[in-house]
C-alpha cells in the first residue's frame, strides 16, 4: 500500500497555494449547536475560490509538472473542472477539460471562465475520462486525476492545517468523502497536530466507497448508484488516500439524501449559505447525531457551493418535505360543485398555505363524473402536515 502523505508535503502545498487559495473561515453556529446537543462550527469551504476546496490539491499538482509546456488535461463534471482551470490560469499553463455533454451548463461557462478549453465529449463522466486519457497520450498534456495522486492529497490536505489554527480545541471533524483526498490529507494534518481529535468521513448512503473497502481491508470499486450528493458518487477507490483514512480517519458514516437535502435547505435557512448536497453531508451527519457529541466543540466541514441553480428548488423542497414544512396531496372526488373548495377550505381551516392547485376531470383511472384534485402544500412542522393530510383523508387521498 502507498505511504500515506506527510505534514512536511502538506506545509509544503500551503505555502505554494498562499497567494491564491483562501484561507476560508471558520463560523460558530447556535441554531445547530441546539439542534446536534454539542458546541457546532461550519467550515466554511464553499467560500473557497471556485466554489470547493478543489483549488488547493490543484495548484499543488500542477506547481510539479514535468513539463508544463505540454499543459495539462482533466475530466471531471464540475468542481474538479474549475480547480485545474484556475490553477492552469495561475501557473499561465494551456489546460483543457474534457465534461459530458449533459454537464451544468454554470460548471461549464465557469470553467470556460478560468480559462480553460472545454470539450463536451460522452453521455457520463467515463466516457470523458477516455477522451481525457486519449489527449493526454496523443498529445503529451498531463492529466489530473481529481484524487488519486499525492500532490492533490496533500494540497487538500492544507484545509485540515486551518481547522486546527482556528479552533484549536476542535474534538471531532466531519469531513465529506467522495473520492477521499479532502478526507484523507485532511486526517493526516489533523492527526499529525492534535492526535486526540476525532476525525470522521461522512458519505452517501447510496455509494459508500471507503466504507466498503474498510471492510475488505483493500481498494475495492463499488457500483454506481443515483444519489443528490453526486459530487461524491465515487466508485473507484484510490490507493493512496486509502492509505490515508486508514492510518488517520476514526470512523466513516453514511448520511441519506433525505437528509443531505433537509441539512440543505437548513443552511439556507439558518445559515444564509448555499451549499451543494454533496458539500452539507457532513453537517447532516451532525444533525443526525451519527458523530460523537462528547469530545468537545464539532467541526463540520462545508466542502462546496456549486448547485446549478435550476436545481435548487427541487433540492430545497425534497429538503423542506423531509422537515414537514411542504407536501403534496391528490384527491378524487366527485365531479359537483363544492369539492374544490372543500378540499381547499380544509387545508385553510387548518392553517396550511395552498402554493398549487390541479383539477383534472380526465386521466388515468378516472371514473366518469369523478376528477383529480393535486394540492401543494406549505406547512409548519411535520406535526402540522400529519394534521392536514388526516382530515384530507375524508376525501379520499391517493397519494
Amino acid at each position: 500500500m502507498p505511504t500515506p502523505v506527510t505534514l512536511a508535503e502538506i506545509e509544503a502545498a500551503r505555502t505554494i497555494a498562499a497567494d491564491v487559495a483562501l484561507v476560508t473561515p471558520m463560523i460558530p453556529t447556535h441554531s445547530f449547536s441546539a439542534m446536534a446537543g454539542t458546541e457546532v462550527w461550519m467550515k466554511a469551504e464553499s467560500l473557497q475560490r471556485t466554489g470547493s476546496f478543489k483549488i488547493r490539491g490543484a495548484l499543488n499538482r500542477l506547481s510539479k509538472l514535468k513539463d508544463p509546456g505540454k499543459g495539462v488535461v482533466a475530466a471531471s463534471a464540475g468542481n474538479h473542472a474549475q480547480g485545474v482551470a484556475l490553477a492552469a490560469s495561475h501557473y499561465g499553463i494551456v489546460a483543457t477539460v474534457f465534461m459530458p455533454v449533459d454537464a451544468s451548463i454554470p460548471k461549464v461557462n465557469a470553467t470556460k471562465g478560468y480559462g480553460a478549453h472545454v470539450q463536451l465529449v460522452g453521455d457520463d463522466l467515463g466516457e470523458a475520462v477516455d477522451a481525457a486519457t486519449e489527449f493526454a497520450q496523443e498529445t503529451g498534456a498531463e492529466l489530473i486525476h481529481p484524487y488519486d495522486d499525492p500532490a492533490i492529497i496533500a494540497g487538500q490536505g492544507t484545509l485540515g492545517l486551518e481547522v486546527i489554527e482556528q479552533l484549536p480545541t476542535a474534538g471531532v471533524v466531519v469531513i465529506p468523502t467522495g473520492g477521499g483526498g479532502l478526507l484523507g490529507g485532511s486526517a493526516a494534518a489533523i492527526k499529525a497536530l492534535r492526535p486526540d481529535t476525532v476525525v470522521i468521513g461522512v458519505e452517501a448512503e447510496a455509494m459508500p466507497l471507503y466504507g466498503e473497502c474498510r471492510r475488505a481491508g483493500k481498494p475495492v470499486d463499488i457500483p454506481s448508484a443515483p444519489t443528490v450528493a453526486d459530487g461524491i458518487a465515487i466508485p473507484r477507490a484510490s490507493e493512496t488516500a486509502f492509505a490515508c483514512i486508514e492510518a488517520h480517519v476514526d470512523d466513516l458514516v453514511t448520511v441519506s439524501d433525505v437528509e443531505a437535502t433537509e441539512t440543505v435547505a437548513l443552511l439556507l435557512e439558518r445559515a444564509k449559505f448555499l451549499v451543494e448536497p454533496a458539500g452539507a453531508v457532513g453537517l447532516a451527519a451532525v444533525l443526525a447525531r451519527k458523530v460523537p457529541i462528547d469530545r468537545g466543540p464539532v467541526v463540520a466541514v462545508l466542502s462546496g457551493g456549486n448547485v446549478d441553480l435550476l436545481l435548487i428548488d427541487r433540492i430545497v423542497r425534497h429538503g423542506l418535505e423531509a422537515r414537514g414544512r411542504f407536501g403534496t396531496v391528490t384527491v378524487r372526488v366527485p365531479d359537483s360543485p363544492g369539492n374544490l373548495a372543500g378540499v381547499v377550505n380544509t387545508i385553510a381551516d387548518l392553517g396550511g398555505n395552498v402554493l398549487a392547485v390541479e383539477h383534472h376531470r380526465e386521466g388515468t383511472g378516472l371514473q366518469f363524473g369523478e376528477v383529480e384534485i393535486f394540492v401543494a402544500i406549505a406547512t409548519r412542522s411535520t406535526e402540522h402536515h400529519d394534521e392536514i393530510m388526516g382530515a384530507l383523508g375524508e376525501f379520499g387521498v391517493i397519494g
